[in-house]
């Protein structure tokens, strides 16, 4: 047995409580963005509001109200829309990763297509105050909106170009980045299913004794009140 003894099928949680910063469309909410190797999921746990998501299928909009689940896998774009106090439990596939390195946000082409002008944009400064973390968190999700804006009228005008070229800059951009995710991979997600193939392997055989190694484990966010890309997160450790 490997003795993994995290989340429950290695996955990262975070408490959100979403920008309520209205954007040049009149909308309030997060930044839009997509992940690379991991889905993510939303139960809403107050408020209401929506995500608005962008696939190769096109532009779809799911409201959100407390009790609401919703999940999607990679390759999604999604903003969250804010309607009034919208707060959600995030759980997300492989540690946290989409909060750890594994997210593009959708910036316009000249921003994507040179690593080091996209890093300068959407890189909050490091030890800056309350209210420098805040507009430089506003900006970058401005400058996604933007982004969002474009790709989104692309798609509905059934022309799939812009689409396909900002899946190829995001894949650019992380491809370097994937060594690391292996690991987090193999600790996590792979380390708690090869757990359950080996308590399985053992049941057969009416071996039970690793039951007797039973352990309880417990934590409070590491984080308070991170600034993230779709609003204030309180972020649990990812062990």
């Amino acid at each position: 047995m490997t003795g993994y003894e995290g989340v429950p099928g290695g996955v990262g949680v975070s408490l959100l409580r979403v920008y309520d910063w209205p954007a040049a469309d009149g909308l309030r909410g997060g930044t839009p963005h997509l992940h690379l190797t991991c889905s993510e999921g939303y139960l809403v746990t107050g408020g209401r509001g929506a995500v608005q998501t962008l696939t190769a299928s096109g532009f779809r909009q799911t409201p959100l109200a407390e009790g609401a689940l919703v999940w999607f896998t990679p390759g999604t774009i999604h903003r969250l829309v804010n309607d009034g106090g919208l707060t959600i439990v995030v759980l997300m596939q492989n540690r946290g990763l989409p909060e750890a390195g594994d997210a593009v946000l959708t910036l316009p082409p000249p921003l994507l297509a040179d690593p080091a002008a996209y890093r300068a944009a959407v890189t909050l400064p490091a030890g800056g105050t309350e209210e420098e973390l805040a507009h430089a968190a506003r900006v970058r999700r401005d400058l996604a909106v933007a982004g969002f804006a474009a790709l989104r009228a692309a798609a509905d005008a059934g022309d799939p170009g812009p689409l396909a070229a900002f899946h190829r800059a995001a894949a650019a951009l992380v491809g370097p980045l994937t060594g690391g995710w292996r690991e987090r991979w193999r600790d996590g997600a792979a380390a708690a299913s090869a757990d359950t193939r080996d308590q399985l392997d053992r049941l057969a055989d009416g071996d039970c004794g690793y039951l007797a190694q039973a352990v309880v484990r417990a934590e409070q966010p590491a984080h308070l009140g991170r600034f993230g890309m779709c609003g204030r997160l309180d972020v649990y450790p990812a062990a």
